[in-house]
C-alpha cells in the first residue's frame, strides 16, 4: 500500500478547519460547533467552539446503540492475580451507568473533580467514563504515588469525590494504597467529601466511617437495580480531565484537555494513525495514571469501537519475557502500543528471542513505540524478531496524541532508524536556535510547534494560567515550546535526541547524550544505557555514561568501557569527549519506563536532590551512587 501519507497532510496544510471538521464528523454531535476553530478564545485559539457532545457516550452507549452491544470492549488480563475480565460494550455502559449514579448520588455534577488513585483494573477506566458521563473533571494520579504526591494533587484539583483500591500487585509486593491515601488527605487543607474505596483480595484495608464507601457494596446495588444516569452534555471547550505532569521546581503541572478536540483527534489517530478497524483488539502497554493510559488505553480504542485490554504485570517477571507474546496471543491483539524501555527489558532477559516462536502471533500486525527515545539497536531487534513493522511516534502529555509519526492507516512511509517519522496532521513542526531562528536541515536545535495546536493540545494549565504561558510559550512566541531538542533531516524526519535540560556543552560545543547512547546502545553486548553531563572545571561538561548489559553477558568491565569509548569516537568523533562508561545493575527509572537521567546528573555532581515521585525502585539511586563512589566520581 503507497503512502497517502503526503497528501494527507498537505490537505491539512491547505485548509487546517475543513480538514477537522471533516474528522469531526465521525463523532456524534448533541449541537454542532458554530465555528470548527476560534481564534480569539484562549491563548491560541479553540477548537469546536458551541458544540456540545460527551465522551461516554461516543465511547460506549453509540456503539449499543448501533447494535454492537455485544462487541467486546474491555479485557483485563492481570497475570499477578491470575485472572481474566472480559466486557461487552453493554456491559462496560451498564457499569459506568451504574457508578455515575453513584457519584452523582455522592454528590459529583458537572464541572466537579474526581481523583482517581487506583490500580490497573477495569474500575479505573469505568471511573474515568463515569465521569465523562457526569460532565465531571477527572484527575488520574497514579496507583502507588507518594502522600505528599498525592496531597498536591487533591491540594490543586479539590475533588469532591476520591476514587481508589486498598491496594496495588506488582511482582513480589502488594503496595497498600489506603494508608497513602489517608495520610495524602490529612495532609491536603482541600478535603475530598468521599473516598469510594475499592477492597481487593490480596489486601483489605479499614474503611473511615463518614467518608469512606465500599466501591463493590454501593456501586454493585446499583447495578442489580438498573439505576444508571444519562450522558450531560457538555461544551466541547469544556475540561474533560486533568493530568498532572512533573515541574521542574517541584509542583506538578495540571494539564487541561477539553473534550470536543480531544475525542475527534483521538478518533481520527486510531484509523489514520494506527490501523485499527472497529472491533479488533488494541492494546497500550502503559498505565492509566500516564497520558498514554488516558489516550490509548481508555479513550481512543473504545470512541473507534476497538477493544482495549487494561494489564495488570509487567514485560517481565509475570513469569517471563515470554508475557508480552502470551498477551497478544491469548487476546488476538492487532496493534501493541509501549515503551521502548518494556522491549529493552524482554531483549535483556531474551535477547536471542526465543520466547517469541513459543506464541501464535498471526492477529498481529504492528508495534508502536513511544515515551522514552527508541534507539536503532532496539528497533532493529524488534523488526528482526517479530518480522514485522516496528513504529516509533513522538508525542508529550500536553498534546495527547502523537506530535510525529509514520501513520500506517493511511500507508507506512519508508522507515528512518532513530526517528520517530514526520509531523502528523495538525503540527506545523520547525527546529530553532535559542534566539528562536530557523536552522538548516540536519542541524540540533529546539524543537518548536508553531500556534495553534490541533485538537486535543492542551488549552491551558489547570489554575495556572500564567505558568502555562511562561513554561511553554514565551520562550518562541507563536510557537509551543516542546523543550524537547532534535533535528529534522532534508526528508523531513524528525529526530528527537534529548530533552533540551540534556543537551551538553563540552568546551564550547553542543552535543546530544542522544546519539552518544544510540551509539554505545548498538554494541551487541548492551541492554541498555544513559548518558548524562557532568559538571568539569575545565570543559564545562564532561559526558558519563552508564550502561546495563544482555543477561548472561560476563565481561571485563574494563575492557568493555574501552570498546564503548573506541565506539562513540568512531561514529561520532573526538569532540564527543566520551571517556568513561559506567556499569551497573539497573538504570533508575520511572515506573512509566522513562530514565531519569536528571537525578543520575545530580548525584555525579554531587548536588542534592529531590526523590522522584514516580521512581520504581528507589534503591537503585543507591547503586548509581555507590559505582561512581568506586571510581572517584562525585563532584
Amino acid at each position: 500500500m503507497s503512502s497517502r501519507y503526503a497528501e494527507t497532510y498537505a490537505a491539512w496544510q491547505a485548509d487546517p478547519q475543513g480538514f477537522w471538521g471533516k474528522a469531526a464528523e465521525q463523532i456524534d454531535w448533541f449541537t454542532p460547533a458554530t465555528s470548527v476553530f476560534n481564534p480569539d478564545i484562549g491563548v491560541y485559539g479553540c477548537w469546536f467552539d458551541g458544540a456540545t457532545c460527551n465522551t461516554c457516550y461516543n465511547c460506549l452507549d453509540r456503539h449499543v446503540e448501533a447494535g454492537h452491544g455485544e462487541r467486546l470492549a474491555l479485557i483485563h488480563d492481570s497475570p499477578v492475580t491470575d485472572t481474566v475480565v472480559r466486557f461487552t460494550f453493554a456491559e462496560a455502559t451498564a457499569r459506568v451507568s451504574a457508578l455515575a449514579h453513584v457519584l452523582r448520588g455522592l454528590g459529583v455534577e458537572k464541572g466537579d473533580r474526581v481523583i482517581i488513585y487506583m490500580p490497573m483494573v477495569p474500575e479505573a477506566v469505568f471511573g474515568m467514563l463515569a465521569c465523562a458521563r457526569l460532565g465531571a473533571i477527572h484527575s488520574v494520579v497514579f496507583g502507588g504515588f507518594a502522600a505528599n504526591e498525592l496531597a498536591t494533587r487533591i491540594e490543586d484539583a479539590a475533588p469532591k469525590v476520591i476514587l481508589s483500591a486498598s491496594c496495588g500487585i506488582e511482582p513480589g509486593r502488594v503496595i497498600a494504597y489506603k494508608p497513602l491515601l489517608d495520610e495524602a488527605i490529612e495532609t491536603a487543607a482541600q478535603k475530598p467529601d468521599t473516598c469510594l474505596i475499592l477492597q481487593r483480595d490480596a489486601l483489605t484495608c479499614d474503611l473511615i466511617d463518614g467518608r469512606d464507601v465500599d466501591y463493590a457494596d454501593i456501586v454493585g446495588s446499583a447495578l442489580a437495580a438498573g439505576q444508571g444516569t444519562e450522558c450531560v452534555p457538555v461544551a466541547a471547550t469544556d475540561p474533560a480531565y486533568i493530568l498532572y505532569t512533573s515541574g521542574t521546581t517541584g509542583q506538578p503541572k495540571g494539564v487541561v484537555r477539553d473534550t470536543g478536540g480531544h475525542i475527534v483527534a483521538l478518533k481520527w489517530s486510531m484509523a489514520h494513525h494506527y490501523g485499527l478497524k472497529p472491533g479488533e483488539v488494541f492494546w497500550a502497554a502503559s498505565d492509566v495514571g500516564w497520558v498514554v493510559g488516558h489516550s490509548y488505553i481508555c479513550y481512543g480504542p473504545l470512541l473507534h469501537g476497538c477493544a482495549t485490554v487494561i494489564y495488570e504485570g509487567k514485560p517481565v517477571g509475570t513469569p517471563d519475557a515470554g508475557a508480552f507474546w502470551r498477551v497478544i496471543q491469548d487476546h488476538k491483539v492487532a496493534a501493541l502500543f509501549t515503551a521502548p524501555t518494556a522491549f529493552r527489558a524482554i531483549r535483556k532477559a531474551d535477547p536471542t528471542g526465543k520466547l517469541i516462536d513459543d506464541y501464535d502471533l498471526s492477529y498481529f500486525r504492528t508495534l508502536f513505540l513511544a515515551g522514552e527515545r527508541s534507539d536503532p539497536a532496539t528497533i532493529q531487534w524488534a523488526q528482526e524478531k517479530l518480522d514485522r513493522p516496528v513504529i516509533d511516534h513522538w508525542w508529550q502529555t500536553e498534546t495527547g496524541w502523537a506530535m510525529s509519526g509514520n501513520p500506517v492507516g493511511l500507508g507506512a512511509f519508508p522507515i528512518k532508524l532513530g526517528s520517530p517519522g514526520k509531523p502528523m496532521p495538525g503540527y506545523n513542526i520547525h527546529v530553532l536556535d535559542d534566539a528562536g531562528n530557523p536552522v538548516p536541515p540536519g542541524t540540533l536545535g529546539n524543537i518548536v510547534c508553531k500556534l495553534p495546536l490541533p485538537p486535543s493540545g492542551f488549552p491551558t494549565l489547570w489554575n495556572a494560567p500564567e505558568r502555562f504561558l511562561k513554561s511553554y510559550m514565551e520562550d518562541f512566541p507563536g510557537y509551543y515550546a516542546t523543550s524537547d531538542a532534535g533535528i529534522i533531516d532534508e526528508d523531513g524526519y524528525i529526530f528527537i535526541m534529548a530533552r533540551t535540560d540534556d543537551i551538553i556543552n563540552v568546551a564550547g560545543h553542543r552535543l546530544s547524550t542522544g546519539a552518544m547512547e544510540e551509539v554505545i546502545a548498538s554494541h551487541p553486548e548492551i541492554a541498555e544505557c544513559a548518558v548524562v553531563g557532568k559538571a568539569d572545571a575545565l570543559k564545562g561538561q564532561m559526558p558519563l555514561g552508564f550502561y546495563v548489559t544482555n543477561d548472561g553477558v560476563a565481561r571485563n568491565a574494563t575492557e568493555l568501557e574501552k570498546e564503548l569509548v573506541q565506539l562513540v569516537r568512531a561514529k561520532i568523533g573526538a569532540v564527543a569527549a566520551f571517556k568513561t562508561a559506567l556499569p551497573v545493575l539497573r538504570l533508575p527509572k520511572t515506573r512509566s519506563g522513562k530514565v531519569l537521567r536528571g537525578t543520575m546528573q545530580k548525584i555525579a555532581d554531587g548536588e542534592h536532590y529531590k526523590m522522584p515521585a514516580a521512581i520504581d525502585d528507589p534503591a537503585i539511586l543507591t547503586e548509581i551512587t555507590d559505582a561512581l563512589k568506586m571510581r572517584n566520581l562525585i563532584g
